[in-house]
């Protein structure tokens, strides 16, 4: 098995976590669901690719920085848990006080072409500061700082994300209309699910804390 591929236990954990970030409420998703229901699947599609694309820059980025950033010293390793740390503890917050916020944008049809809309999901994605900042504080879980094939674990995973993510967020579009119902209509429902993502996020952060450095 080449260098740059973590190991079977890593990559189903990473997985996992993925799968359950990728189901999370937030403003891709919300344009995906809107795009759908207002436009049809080949709209939500075309906004679900223009995300996808974004992320590839954010993991290419994200990778090669967190490399370079985590073999400096001891010191840089520790800012980025300690960073990590409270923004997850933060998001787990806001999960309970405020919920995941989940809404569709009303009139949102026809008029918003497919590449419009691919340009539009690559924007948001790419100037979405949480995306950035959840490669930073996500990754540096799953590879070792003392690794010398980290940067290219980094960026197996970054890309890895995807694989996750697109059939994830592809079986949502198929199922838009019932989806975006159900998560608008079932307040205990919401809050059940305000409640999981809270807890995987302050499990993130305890994991991330308890991680070595080199």
């Amino acid at each position: 098995m080449p260098d740059f591929i973590p190991s079977i236990g890593t990559i189903l954990g990473f997985s996992l976590a993925s799968f359950l970030l990728s189901i999370t409420p937030g403003p891709d998703m919300a344009l995906f669901l809107a795009r759908t229901v207002g436009g049809g699947r080949k709209l939500g599609f075309a906004a679900m690719f223009g995300a996808s694309t974004g992320l590839v820059f954010h993991a290419l980025l994200a990778g090669l920085g967190l490399s370079a950033l985590l073999a400096a010293s001891e010191t840089a390793f520790l800012g980025v848990k300690i960073v990590g740390c409270l923004y997850l503890l933060w998001l787990a917050v806001q999960a309970v006080r405020h919920g995941s916020g989940f809404s569709i944008e009303p009139g949102t049809g026809d008029a918003h072409g497919v590449l419009k809309t691919y340009l539009t999901g690559l924007g948001i994605n790419l100037t979405n500061p949480k995306v950035i900042v959840f490669f930073v504080t996500f990754l540096p879980q799953f590879v070792s700082a003392s690794d010398p094939a980290a940067s290219g674990k980094l960026l197996f995973l970054g890309l890895f994300f995807l694989v996750i993510g697109i059939p994830t967020n592809g079986a949502i579009i198929l199922v838009a209309e019932r989806f975006a119902g159900f998560m608008q209509s079932s307040p205990r429902a919401m809050r059940i699910f305000d409640y999981c993502f809270a807890g995987i996020m302050g499990a993130f952060a305890l994991k991330l804390l308890l991680t070595q450095g080199r």
